[in-house]
């Protein structure tokens, strides 16, 4: 009984608690026990569920084959305080689980946890418009400005190069307005958690992340403040961690050469200063990737099977953290690659491999959740474990979401041209800055597309006149000489002889001017003059 995949999506936390127990319950072997000459049907020792549980476990894919025997035991100890399972003199909650030979059953109704109802659709738990700058600021009007077509559809060529036969007869140059921070912040609030919902392949970040936790002033820090290591550097220096704490992990960091001359050497001083480490992280009030980040670093465990998607995730993910606890988070993840492949450091541990001792010790310190009955050990070791064995990737600032942005930012303080009658407006980008549109393309391909977009526009154009009803036979004649002056080889590959552009105005049978007439019905009658003799003597 290995379960499903439960993968992402609202409350997957609550849902994997639930998948457990059916697992348990409906799995777990149950046979007749005696315990002080009594028999106990359908009960269990605690040794028979640890044992059982754990396999499954390991096999199944939400949790994997990192599980200790000592977590399994941690998640019994939960069941017992929630009524999952209960003792067979039907006690819980202040009774302990214990891995011996004590007897438990399961109580006729399991408490599964229900999940929340849906809210309603609120701006919390949307996405943020981004910002939209209606308001403009007009800097010049009238004239004919020196700018290139840039834009690749007719409808807007047509606007564009309607001066040149006399459509439109006025253009504005126009500028947005300043953006402001706050117009940053929103645009950096939306694209990030746009970017986030994206990753994780959701729907919408509802029962995920309450968008009001996220502070974009965060997000700008940790994507710009940051050392040639990519390591966030804070502006205020009481955030950081204390100076004996760094020392401590820079020892462990270069072990042997990162100790100072002036510290005593003992055998077992790498024990000491590993613990002092760890009693500082484990004594936080709060862990380093919060509590209102939970549910989201909980849905990336679901993503775990495909590593690149994963990790891009985690990227855009740690930018949500306050500064102080991305640094702290980046620097411990540094530290624990560097102990589990330093093969001149002795073993931390006699009893646990270095690589699970670390995992163990700082996952509750970098996740769990408010709610201490959720199966924190399982899922934060596993997420711990992923990041500190990709740590080089994961932390770093997702290129992505920045170029996004900022690509964003600089259209919109872009200049535009807008013309007279025109439903939309044309930009125009400053000479220094490589054209851009919905994908950057290489000027060759930009070269491409512009001449043949242009062409067919204007051959478009140009059948627009022909085929206009409205328009006068003059008033065509008189469009396409100027056409035919603006676009010589446009017009020729369209009327390549005289007939063909007779063709398009045929001409009309010529009737015959009244004079005319009276000429041809004249000559008949005309006789040549003859002289005449008169019979008078």
């Amino acid at each position: 009984m290995e379960g499903k995949m439960i993968g992402p999506g609202p409350y997957r936390a609550t849902k994997l608690w639930n998948e457990t127990i059916r697992l348990f319950r409906g799995g777990m072997p149950l046979r007749r026990h005696w315990l002080h000459f009594r028999s106990y049907d359908n009960s269990f020792t605690g040794s028979e569920a640890i044992d059982w549980l754990h396999e499954l476990l390991k096999r199944n894919h939400n949790f994997g084959p990192e599980v200790t025997r000592y977590q399994t035991l941690q998640l019994l100890r939960k069941f017992m305080k929630n009524h999952v399972i209960e003792d067979v003199k039907g006690r819980f909650g202040k009774e302990d689980f214990e891995d011996n030979g004590h007897l438990y059953r399961f109580p006729p109704e399991s408490p599964l946890k229900p999940l929340p109802q849906k809210p309603r659709q609120t701006d919390s738990s949307t996405l943020p418009r981004l910002p939209r700058w209606d308001d403009y600021e007009e800097v010049s009007s009238q004239g004919n400005l020196p700018l290139k077509p840039l834009v690749l559809n007719s409808e807007t060529w047509n606007k564009r190069h309607s001066i040149a036969i006399g459509e439109v007869h006025e253009c504005k140059l126009i500028r947005r307005k300043e953006i402001t921070a706050k117009h940053l912040d929103q645009i950096w609030r939306a694209m990030t958690l746009a970017e986030l919902q994206r990753g994780l392949g959701l729907q919408s970040l509802e029962g995920v992340l309450d968008s009001k936790h996220v502070n974009p002033k965060y997000i700008i820090h940790n994507v710009y403040c940051v050392n040639k290591q990519g390591i966030v550097v804070l502006k205020n220096k009481t955030d950081d961690l204390p100076h004996w704490v760094l020392s401590a992990m820079k020892c462990l960091a270069n072990w042997p050469n990162g100790c100072d001359d002036k510290q005593p050497m003992y055998p077992g001083f790498e024990r000491d200063v590993f613990r002092t480490v760890a009693e500082y992280f484990q004594r936080l009030k709060e862990p380093l990737l919060t509590f209102q980040l939970y549910e989201v670093f909980v849905n990336i465990l679901g993503l775990l099977q495909k590593q690149q998607v994963a990790s891009e995730a985690v990227q855009v993910c740690c930018v949500l953290l306050p500064p102080a606890n991305r640094r702290k988070l980046q620097l411990l993840l540094r530290l624990m690659a560097r102990v589990c492949h330093n093969p001149t450091l002795p073993p931390l541990n006699d009893a646990i491999a270095t690589r699970t001792l670390m995992a163990q010790t700082f996952s509750r310190c970098i996740l769990s959740s408010p709610d201490e009955v959720d199966l924190d050990e399982l899922l934060a070791t596993k997420l711990v474990t992923f990041m500190m064995d990709n740590q080089e990737v994961a932390l770093q600032v997702p290129a992505g979401l920045q170029k996004s942005v900022e690509e964003h930012v600089s259209q919109l303080r872009r200049v535009q041209i807008k013309y007279a009658g025109a439903d939309t407006d044309t930009s125009v980008l400053s000479p220094r800055e490589p054209p851009t549109f919905c994908r950057q393309i290489s000027r060759e391909e930009f070269e491409e597309q512009r001449v043949s977009a242009s062409q067919d526009a204007m051959v478009e154009l140009l059948e627009g006149i022909i085929q206009d009803k409205n328009m006068s036979i003059k008033d065509k004649k008189k469009k396409m000489k100027q056409f035919q002056r603006s676009y010589p080889e446009i017009y020729t590959r369209r009327f390549p002889t005289a007939e063909s552009e007779a063709a398009v105005f045929p001409e009309k049978p010529s009737k015959l001017k009244p004079q005319m007439m009276f000429r041809t019905l004249k000559k008949p009658f005309q006789q040549p003059f003859q002289r005449s003799w008169s019979f008078r003597a």
